[in-house]
């Protein structure tokens, strides 16, 4: 629910979702979590009294209200990790294929993304038992990240990959492409998380389920975000920071004036 400009991350990852072709979205939630239900929840008497003052603004900020988007929530009673978070939707998504798509994580500027709805063609048209988005990262920096080790033919835009490791450090990283924070599985994969060890602080991670996969030679594909568009983390205070910043400056109503405001005060420092 931490806001960036205008809006909670949350808004934008459904906004996001919504525009992909998503239509029914689940939210897995925890203690001290309703605040999201009811962000997500028709308001009436707000809408009433904005209307009334003529708040038109403000009003642009509640369109998700128009979403033909319905939201479930599910709780994690305990918390055991990303993997565990996952299998917890298991009775949502059924038999059917599902989207995973992290809170912490915006695809584009706004969210003005299509990467999801390509996922998803690159996961019916090639068969696969899970697709991850990733995005190249400096070399550095892969110590943030899981990584993903492509296949020796993995080029182009999607391509297999053979293998994931969590939070490598640089000398030890098979690559420098970062899962995104967005994924395509069939239900193969609550299999997979089930069948996981959890790790030292007790968590099932879900790169681990994903390892599984790979070990099995299940079809696991990765598809790299376009040029142009990055992943926005809002996992640390520095990428939260910046990811706030940039998202206010490409604000049409007041990013000019912030962006004057800030050229003078980093003229006085």
């Amino acid at each position: 629910m931490l806001p960036v400009a205008r809006k909670p991350i949350v808004q934008y990852v459904v906004e996001e979702l919504a525009a992909n072709g998503i239509d029914q979205v689940l939210f897995i939630t925890g203690r001290n979590k309703t605040s999201i239900e009811n962000h997500f929840d028709s308001d009436p008497e707000l809408l009433r009294t904005l209307n009334s003052a003529n708040k038109q603004e403000l009003l642009e900020q509640l369109a998700f209200e128009d979403l033909k988007t319905h939201f479930f929530y599910t709780r994690q009673r305990f918390q055991r990790g990303l993997g565990d978070a996952v299998l917890c939707g298991e009775n949502f998504a059924g038999e059917e294929p599902f989207v995973v798509a992290l809170g912490d994580s915006i695809l584009g500027l706004h969210a003005n993304s299509q990467t999801v709805a390509r996922m998803i063609k690159v996961f019916e048209d090639r068969r696969a038992s899970a697709v991850i988005a990733v995005e190249e990262v400096p070399p550095e920096q892969t110590m943030h990240y899981g990584i993903v080790q492509p296949a020796e033919d993995g080029e182009g835009e999607a391509f297999r990959i053979v293998s994931l490791v969590e939070k490598p450090k640089p000398e030890e990283a098979p690559s420098n492409l970062a899962i995104a924070g967005r994924y395509v599985f069939s239900p193969l994969i609550f299999d997979m998380i089930r069948r996981v060890q959890p790790d030292h602080r007790g968590e099932i991670q879900l790169t681990d389920a994903i390892q599984l996969m790979c070990e099995e030679g299940k079809r696991v594909l990765a598809l790299k975000l376009p040029p142009g568009e990055r992943r926005y983390d809002i996992g640390n205070f520095a990428s939260y920071f910046e990811t706030f910043v940039e998202f206010a400056l490409a604000d049409p109503v007041h990013g000019p004036c912030l962006r004057a405001f800030l050229e003078r005060i980093l003229q006085k420092s």
